[in-house]
């Protein structure tokens, strides 16, 4: 991790005025290269603050709210939209999540900022997209981007029913979909000068993700609905117990290579003597029988043991990880996405980093999120406002300005 100065996106300003995951999640990733992100959040706060289930440390905003500034504005008044024309009439990007109509109730509209900023780029998140009968819908990734999209109906077996996906999953895929069109439309402002609307939803990003399960479907192989008839057939890329009771995965793709290797890992090289698993075709044909076989041979070892043998064998493999296991992984920390954080306070000591790497270019160390308003009376004496301006904006109640550590 790097200190600023040594950040590929320094100088750029950023205003996130977007609420939740994915619209700020992208704004996260340019403040990690070093951007100057402005969070516009109502004087309540971002509602994102209050998902942390009442757990000690909010969790979720520090991941999001990380390396930015906090001015508390009130948008829906006129007073307040004037103050975000201001941050945005020298800004390179802004970052929202407002439907069509309150971009238009706000004088957000594209239209009217490039008017006022010709090299504004305005990254727009929505649950649906901006057109159809469903571009108004409230969404959230739980529906917008795992339900709507068929990846719940890929990970659920035959008579069970699909379970809610993991939350933020999709809202993290897309705020990577927005990074990379604001990127793409900067580099397009580099070349004319001029800036761009970019737009994604949950519901788009969500699709591509499924593409290789969707784009099947286009072609006449439905597999989910072959699953609801069967069940999952696949005993080479399954989900085994072993005897202590965890979990591993296989992906086994080369049959005719990989069979007799994984029989042999788990002890059971008699079974390519089996009539039923000789071949490729026999074997495929009696597959659900071959899977019983592969699962009783993982009930005999524990997970440990099993790791260890299909490392040996070459077989694709990874066990089900739990999340407390995940971020003490030494793979991930050795990989630069377990970092330590510019805090030492429990809770707060280690961070996830960004995914991107580029080589000879650093990462910001990730900071303490702001508190709501934090740095309101700095943001606005940037922007031209005397603090007389700023008093009067602050009565009004048009901003909000950190007092002995309440708004």
């Amino acid at each position: 991790m790097a200190q600023d100065g040594d950040m590929i996106l320094e100088g750029l300003k950023v205003v996130d005025a977007a609420s939740f995951l994915a619209g700020p999640c992208a704004a996260t990733i340019m403040s990690d290269y070093g951007a100057d992100v402005i969070k516009i959040e109502p004087l309540t706060g971002d509602r994102h603050r209050t998902i942390s289930g009442g757990h000690p440390i909010d969790h979720s905003w520090q991941l999001t709210g990380r390396n930015k500034r906090s001015l508390a504005l009130n948008i829906a008044v006129e007073a307040g939209r004037d103050v975000l024309l201001k941050l945005v009439a020298d800004a390179d990007v802004l970052v929202v999540n407002f439907r069509p109509d309150q971009l238009a109730k706000y004088r957000l509209t594209f239209e009217e900022l490039h008017a006022h900023n010709p090299r504004l780029v305005v990254a727009q998140v929505s649950g649906y997209g901006n057109d159809g009968a469903d571009a108004g819908q409230p969404a959230f990734d739980m529906t917008g981007w795992w339900a709507r999209t068929g990846i719940l109906d890929m990970v659920h077996d035959k008579g069970v029913a699909p379970a809610p996906g993991a939350g933020g999953v999709g809202d993290h895929a897309t705020a990577m979909t927005l990074f990379g069109a604001i990127m793409l439309a900067l580099y397009r402002r580099d070349k004319t000068g001029e800036g761009s609307f970019v737009h994604t939803s949950l519901a788009t990003a969500g699709a591509w993700a499924n593409g290789l399960n969707l784009h099947a479907v286009m072609t006449g192989v439905d597999i989910a609905a072959r699953r609801d008839i069967e069940g999952w057939s696949n005993p080479f890329s399954n989900v085994y117990e072993t005897r202590d009771g965890r979990y591993l995965l296989l992906s086994v793709q080369n049959m005719k290579r990989d069979w007799p290797k994984l029989a042999a890992a788990l002890g059971h090289s008699e079974w390519l003597e089996d009539e039923r698993f000789a071949t490729v075709r026999t074997l495929f044909r009696n597959r659900r029988e071959a899977g019983e076989c592969i699962a009783a041979g993982f009930m005999d070892l524990d997970l440990a043991d099993a790791l260890a043998r299909l490392l040996d064998a070459g077989i694709v493999h990874s066990v089900i990880a739990r999340n407390a296991e995940v971020v003490e992984d030494q793979q991930l920390i050795d990989n630069g996405l377990i970092v330590p954080t510019d805090e030492t306070e429990p809770g707060y000591d280690r961070a996830l980093a960004t995914p991107i790497r580029i080589d000879g270019v650093s990462q910001r160390t990730p900071s303490r999120a702001p508190t709501i308003g934090q740095h309101s009376a700095e943001i606005l004496a940037e922007h031209g406002y005397d603090a007389a301006a700023a008093a009067e904006l602050t009565a009004a109640g048009v901003v909000g300005q950190v007092a002995d550590g309440s708004v």
